[in-house]
């Protein structure tokens, strides 16, 4: 009921019934978009009872005087139970979680060493393993769970970038503090990004922006689903290493 002068609770609750009712599509679609990227273990009536809980919060919540629309933050909430669903499960077993330290730490002590991008071979090298292993590696680390810049970048405070910068964004544009820490990021991840292979921005550029699913960015690039989730999750563990100094200063 914040930001709107409501003429009494039956305006505020018929309000609310409607706007659930108009909104409760994106919670289909957003949960579609999340099966797409999970193994089957997960099922899908659990993104979507999660999504509506998400859409509820949104509406309850939802502050008419800020500069951003319902549409826009029901599909932010939407996204964010979701994912709090998905992080409840917590599907990395102790030999997966250490996988992904492996790996981290071998393309971090390469990079270091070069002073540019770590490639495959190099890894498999600081690995001790073979490219096939490696690639089987990345599989497995990417079937395990959704994975995202957001759920491979984390702030001091352990919070994912999108939900801290988001919250303050709808808190209004005139913010010079807030302001500068979102163009410094952007700056940031821009130039890191552009330190990828052209194929790894590539990817970087159709799962991210134009939203594709890895099936679909196979389809563009001529490669299997299988290999576009292998350098997808090799591009995360990249990018984790390169930003890991950013946020922790």
């Amino acid at each position: 009921m914040k930001g709107k002068n409501w003429a009494n609770k039956e305006e505020w609750e018929l309000w609310r019934e409607n706007s659930i009712i108009e909104y409760s599509y994106l919670v289909k679609h957003i949960a579609a978009r999340f099966a797409m990227r999970l193994p089957s273990t997960v099922f899908f009536d659990e993104l979507v009872s999660a999504g509506s809980l998400g859409l509820i919060d949104a509406v309850d919540k939802f502050d008419h005087s800020k500069h951003v629309t319902l549409k826009t933050y029901a599909q932010y909430r939407i996204k964010g139970a979701i994912l709090d669903e998905l992080r409840s499960m917590d599907p990395y077993s102790r030999s997966m979680r250490k996988k992904i330290q492996d790996i981290t730490r071998a393309v971090k002590t390469i990079e270091e060493r070069k002073g540019s991008t770590a490639m495959d071979e190099e890894i498999c090298k600081e690995l001790g393993v073979t490219l096939e292993g490696y690639y089987d590696m990345l599989t497995g680390i990417h079937g395990a769970s959704v994975l995202s810049l957001d759920e491979f970048i984390k702030t001091k405070k352990n919070d994912s970038y999108s939900n801290t910068r988001f919250q303050a964004a709808i808190e209004g544009g005139d913010n010079p503090a807030v302001c500068f820490d979102k163009e410094e990021f952007k700056f940031v991840l821009a130039k890191t990004i552009k330190l990828l292979s052209k194929k790894e921005q590539l990817v970087v550029s159709l799962y991210y922006y134009d939203e594709l699913t890895l099936k679909e960015i196979g389809a563009v690039l001529s490669l299997t689903e299988s290999r576009i989730c292998q350098i997808h999750t090799a591009i995360l563990v990249k990018l984790k290493v390169r930003l890991k100094d950013y946020f922790n200063d």
